[in-house]
């Protein structure tokens, strides 16, 4: 069933979720309920028969929000690690379904599982789809006036929600004009991506190319190639 109150959307979910801090399971659930708390993605709630509320210490204080009311907080000890604050119990919230489940701040647990596979950064969307397409078009791309990357093989990436973004192959990209960066980041479909940042001349654009060395399974089709953030280089496509 699925309830809306406000801005938030509950409905239950159909994964197993496993939630690990120090190598031990905190919790291990096939009734999670996916919580939209914004518009982007959602959040696991997980009922408290499926969570081991003795690694839980009671930190004495209530967090509020205008929506899902008051909660308890608490924190998280396990394997000899702590995570402080990270867990809340919503006891009595407006919400009749998240009343009797916690929610555990994600980036304070070592590890969450959706059934077998490690899930990063937030929880899968059920309502979000990745496309990934072979094309012949033409794609140019220009930063700060000059062209650094053009292909007619390109792979184009159709997400929920985002712009098309464009896969290159590094054959295809200037990479003299590029220098890596230590920035990594994670994302739930596609899995862990390395940067780039564009010199051209003597102004440095930070961090607007990225690549998945080894992608998630599901994404495997962009392996290795480039992207450009559309918002950041001027990307043309022909025929447009």
């Amino acid at each position: 069933m699925e309830t809306n109150r406000g801005r938030i959307r509950v409905e239950p979910g159909a994964k197993r979720v496993r939630a690990y801090l120090g190598g031990v399971p905190v919790a291990d659930t096939v009734r999670p309920l996916l919580v939209w708390e914004g518009p982007h993605y959602p959040a696991y709630y997980l009922p408290a028969a499926d969570v081991r509320e003795d690694l839980i210490t009671p930190d004495g204080e209530r967090a509020h929000s205008p929506s899902r009311g008051d909660a308890r907080r608490g924190t998280i000890s396990a394997g000899g690690r702590t995570a402080a604050g990270a867990a809340l119990y919503y006891d009595d919230s407006p919400i009749e379904e998240i009343r009797g489940h916690y929610r555990f701040d994600w980036n304070a647990l070592d590890a969450w599982f959706e059934e077998d596979e490690e899930v990063f950064t937030h929880p899968r969307d059920p309502y979000t789809r990745v496309d990934i397409l072979t094309s012949s078009r033409l794609v140019r791309v220009a930063v700060g006036g000059v062209t650094v990357a053009e292909s007619t093989s390109p792979r184009m990436l159709f997400e929920t929600g985002l712009p098309v973004r464009y896969y290159l192959p590094k054959p295809h990209v200037r990479m003299d004009l590029l220098e890596p960066t230590d920035t990594v980041t994670t994302c739930p479909y596609k899995g862990t991506a390395q940067y780039w940042s564009v010199r051209i001349g003597d102004t440095l654009h930070a961090d607007i190319v990225w690549s998945y060395r080894t992608p998630l399974p599901e994404s495997r089709a962009i392996a290795g190639l480039l992207c450009f953030y559309n918002e950041k280089a001027d990307i043309t496509v022909a025929p447009d």
